[in-house]
């Protein structure tokens, strides 16, 4: 690779970063790819390594991977991604659009059900949320409150599959319409209830449980089945738990 390739790579990532979107490891950029994303550039400092992964893993991406990856030494790729993923390679995407998001979550006809994190405290577990909604094919994840689901740390989380579904954050106003279902502990036991496509699916805080905003707006009040004495599910676990409910058997 040519120094006048890699100083305009290292360049270009310098004035997209502030905006873009930083996917951050080979999983992360194998599914941003996979869902269609607008990615680039792409820094590696091993790109045989990252090459021959792709391979093993993500034959259907390499060839966009292999396009797209500028080698560069590895002390460079750290002072832009500190704490770079140890799979050595990072790239940027952009942001899918907010209007283009909304609209899919304000469908009139969904055919699967959104999920609200009502006021998330743990960008981990928003990520781990967006993991999980992705799997199930859900319309989408939203959030209240003042974490951006679209933080890095969230990104990574999501092993970038923030792409494969619709993620925004809203005001309480703007979460979709649908019947609603919230999760709280002194709700009807979620066993006995029919869950429909086209539910938006509430769940609280970590410490806090569900605002009164949203849940007085419930349709139903429905809780998880747990043994006396704990506590709580994470959440992540929570709404998987949910999700597989809704689902159905296979």
């Amino acid at each position: 690779m040519t120094e006048d390739v890699t100083d305009g790579a290292v360049r270009r990532w310098d004035e997209l970063a502030p905006s873009a979107v930083l996917l951050d490891g080979f999983h992360a950029l194998k599914h941003a790819l996979r869902f269609g994303a607008e990615v680039g550039p792409v820094l590696t400092c091993d790109r045989d390594g990252v090459l021959a992964l792709a391979g093993r893993l993500a034959p259907d991406v390499a060839p966009a991977l292999s396009a797209l990856m500028v080698e560069v030494d590895r002390a460079v790729l750290r002072s832009l991604v500190p704490r770079g993923h140890t799979t050595e390679v990072a790239g940027l995407a952009v942001r899918p659009s907010r209007r283009a998001n909304l609209a899919a979550l304000r469908a009139r006809e969904r055919r699967a059900p959104v999920v609200v994190l009502d006021n998330p405290r743990n960008l981990g577990n928003v990520g781990a949320v967006v993991r999980l909604a992705a799997g199930f094919g859900v319309t989408g994840v939203v959030t209240t409150g003042d974490l951006d689901p679209w933080h890095q740390n969230a990104v990574r989380a999501g092993a970038g599959l923030h792409f494969a579904t619709a993620v925004e954050r809203v005001s309480y106003e703007d979460v979709p319409g649908g019947p609603l279902f919230a999760l709280d502990a002194d709700g009807e036991d979620i066993r006995s209830v029919a869950l429909p496509d086209d539910a938006v699916l509430v769940f609280g805080s970590e410490r806090y449980g569900v605002s009164g905003e949203l849940r007085g707006r419930a349709d139903r009040v429905v809780s998880l089945p747990m043994r006396v004495g704990v506590s709580s599910y994470n959440l992540a676990t929570s709404v998987g738990m949910v999700l597989f409910h809704w689902g159905g058997p296979v």
